[in-house]
């Protein structure tokens, strides 16, 4: 059903005349308000909660640990960030250079199921990459659903491809997953969500090596700062958008650039951008999602940046961090 809630006077209120993500007048004081789906608006509420409820504990934890402390210690400790918020170093780091960073912290909240199903998406990516594009050419030509057919796969590669669809559908990635069991044909309805869609054309990937990175136990032990989706100015007003960061201890820049479709023309913008920003060559992957391990030594010996995939990602990071 849909719903909106009237910013200026805050009514709640069902509205089943207004299509989805368009605005319609409040029938109380008349501001014009967005029309959400009752699902994802629910969702957005959980999310938030579960920021707040999060933030809460955290200062609860850090208030007991001030109180903890002895007399001789001093009468403003250091505290540390949240899990999902990008410690303000990042933000030092791009000033230093006067180059203006835009960091929100809700790109890297993992409360919600984006990272979750980032993560299993990249476990068996080989299997489900055909779902993926599918997927996204029905969002680029506007197609309300996907039918798969997985006759022609092994038992278990159909189970695999229905359970994880099924465990999207219930965090509301697709808006119905039903399997015909005699056609053994798969077919899911699309959710118009915003967020979703940009998931599914490329923001999987950037929170998959996101977790990669904070699956390292340095990043927790160290307090390490990160990000996704940074948007930077440089001084002659350059724009960039960088896919996901993190602050090495010795206080220079690891960047990821995630590239699940066509990126070889984009190698020398990369270059020059990684001499800009003054990243070395290790420290600046170009994570592909198609690319095989062969391809990705081999650009790597080609070009003064790092290549991986979605296997070997890890193996950079371990060196790294």
């Amino acid at each position: 059903m849909p719903i909106y809630r009237c910013n200026q006077c805050g009514l709640v209120q069902e509205d089943t005349q207004t299509p989805i993500h368009t605005q319609t007048a409040c029938s109380r004081c008349g501001t014009a308000c967005t029309v959400y789906g009752t699902v994802f608006y629910v969702e957005e509420l959980v999310k938030r909660l579960a920021t707040l409820t999060r933030e809460v504990k955290t200062l609860q934890a850090n208030a007991g640990a001030a109180q903890a402390e002895p007399s001789t210690a001093p009468a403003t400790p250091k505290a540390q960030a949240p899990r999902t918020t990008p410690a303000p170093q990042l933000t030092q780091w791009f000033a230093q250079r006067k180059i203006q960073a835009e960091l929100d912290p809700s790109t890297v909240d993992t409360s919600g199921f984006f990272d979750e199903a980032a993560q299993a998406l990249g476990k068996n990516y080989g299997l489900l990459a055909e779902l993926l594009d599918r997927v996204c050419y029905a969002y680029r030509k506007s197609y309300p659903s996907v039918n798969l057919d997985l006759s022609k796969l092994a038992q278990k590669e159909s189970q695999i491809i229905t359970q994880f669809c099924r465990t999207l559908y219930e965090h509301t990635f697709f808006t119905r997953s039903h399997y015909q069991k005699p056609e053994k044909i798969l077919r899911l309805n699309l959710q118009s969500a915003p967020a979703v869609r940009q998931f599914f054309e490329g923001a999987w990937l950037e929170w998959f090596a996101l977790m990669q990175i904070l699956s390292m136990p340095s990043v927790k032990a160290k307090g390490l700062s990160y990000a996704r989706s940074v948007k930077v100015t440089f001084p002659n007003e350059d724009l960039h958008e960088l896919d996901v960061l993190c602050l090495l201890p010795n206080d220079s820049l690891l960047c990821i650039e995630c590239k699940s479709g066509e990126f070889r023309r984009d190698i020398d913008k990369y270059l020059r951008l990684a001499k800009r920003l003054g990243i070395p060559k290790a420290q600046f992957i170009i994570c592909a999602a198609d690319l095989s391990d062969e391809q990705a030594r081999g650009l790597s010996a080609m070009y003064d940046l790092s290549f991986a995939n979605l296997q070997t990602l890890p193996e950079l990071l371990q060196r790294l961090l």
